[in-house]
């Protein structure tokens, strides 16, 4: 890893002390992407990491100061708290996977549940939510775990920054904080329009490299354009992260009314040997597609929760959704790498995550173009 932490150019490093001007410059958050903005969240989700190796390269915060961090809870889930210096701006910043097994087993834990519900976590802990109103919506079990954890930190502290006169927050997370970040803003979302949160909180969201948090009816709702403007999700183009979870599209993840909801029922009234035929060629498509979500179900929800519960013994393991259709989520903001960057950042296959790291996302998002 040391070797691409090394690898920031000259060029980048005179963009981050002269090119951008570092820090927000309005007093409260304003509608649509801020490259400023983002860059400045983007370094507090890498001081999160505490890890001097990783955060040698990159400059500190300027206008945000640590106030608080939180111990760890969930699946080896932390999150801080930074406070803009001169205005009255709270940054909630979630961390990614670390290199502890367990962190792992949250993006691992993978099967997907309901997006309206309750996870039993504990005897005396049981989190309801209801992260869209779409009954066909679902989302990642692991990551809602590590979100019900968190919120119940951070719940407090928006509460706390509120009466202190905090109107505004900012989330960031990168990586798997970034897939936290996504769930951890629709439940905000649905407090606030149940009354439980002060309607006068505005939040702003950049995911990080996240991957997909749930399915096509989650992120329907999570793209509400009443929120346009008011969350992102940057992805550098050569990251795989933004690609997982895998995801298997069957005929059963469509919308009520489709083509393929009779599709038997048609077959059967066609006559013999065509009838015959037909159907044997639409098992054919149909059958893999749902035999492979249910080996992604059995192995990384059934297998999994196994291994969560070692760690979360008193959780009562939820009842999956049937699907494993995750799609990438939110207003997209792409990092396009040019040749020069090709060029510092050859591929690598002993390096996996060398595109997911945060140098390699301040460089090219420097290049963003600025209005």
């Amino acid at each position: 890893m040391r070797r691409y932490l090394e690898n920031l150019t000259l060029i980048g490093l005179f963009g981050y002390f002269f090119l951008v001007p570092w820090g927000l410059s309005a007093q409260q958050l304003r509608l649509g992407f801020d490259q400023s903005e983002y860059l400045e969240a983007l370094k507090v989700s890498a001081y999160i990491v505490e890890d001097s190796a990783y955060t040698s390269k990159i400059p500190p915060p300027e206008v945000f100061s640590k106030s608080y961090r939180s111990g760890t809870v969930g699946l080896d889930n932390v999150w801080e708290m930074w406070e803009h210096k001169d205005d009255p701006i709270a940054l909630i910043s979630i961390r990614g996977t670390t290199i502890n097994a367990v962190s792992w087993l949250e993006n691992l834990y993978a099967a997907m549940v309901p997006a309206q519900g309750e996870l039993h976590l504990e005897r005396e802990f049981t989190f309801a939510y209801d992260l869209s109103s779409n009954p066909k919506a679902a989302i990642h079990v692991g990551w809602l775990i590590g979100m019900a954890y968190l919120y119940r930190d951070i719940e407090p502290k928006i509460s706390e920054a509120h009466k202190n006169g905090i109107n505004d927050f900012l989330i960031v997370g990168h990586s798997q904080g970034g897939g936290i970040a996504y769930l951890l803003t629709a439940h905000l979302r649905s407090l606030q329009a149940a009354g439980k949160l002060p309607g006068d909180i505005r939040f702003k969201t950049y995911c990080s490299a996240a991957p997909k948090p749930g399915n096509l009816y989650f992120a329907y709702s999570y793209e509400d354009p009443r929120f346009k403007g008011w969350a992102y999700n940057v992805v550098n183009a050569k990251d795989w992260v933004p690609e997982v979870p895998m995801s298997i599209q069957t005929t059963d993840d469509f919308n009520t009314l489709n083509p393929f909801a009779n599709a038997k029922q048609v077959i059967s009234k066609q006559r013999f040997p065509k009838n015959i035929a037909l159907r044997r060629v639409y098992n054919q498509l149909d059958k893999p597609a749902k035999t492979a979500r249910r080996n992604y179900r059995k192995y990384l929800g059934d297998f999994a929760s196994k291994a969560v519960a070692k760690q979360l013994p008193e959780l009562e393991v939820p009842v999956y959704f049937m699907s494993n259709h995750y799609v990438r989520t939110g207003e997209i903001i792409v990092l396009l790498p040019d040749d020069a960057y090709v060029n510092d950042y050859p591929d690598d296959p002993k390096q996996p995550f060398m595109h997911h790291y945060h140098i390699p996302y301040i460089r090219l998002a420097l290049q963003l173009p600025t209005p």
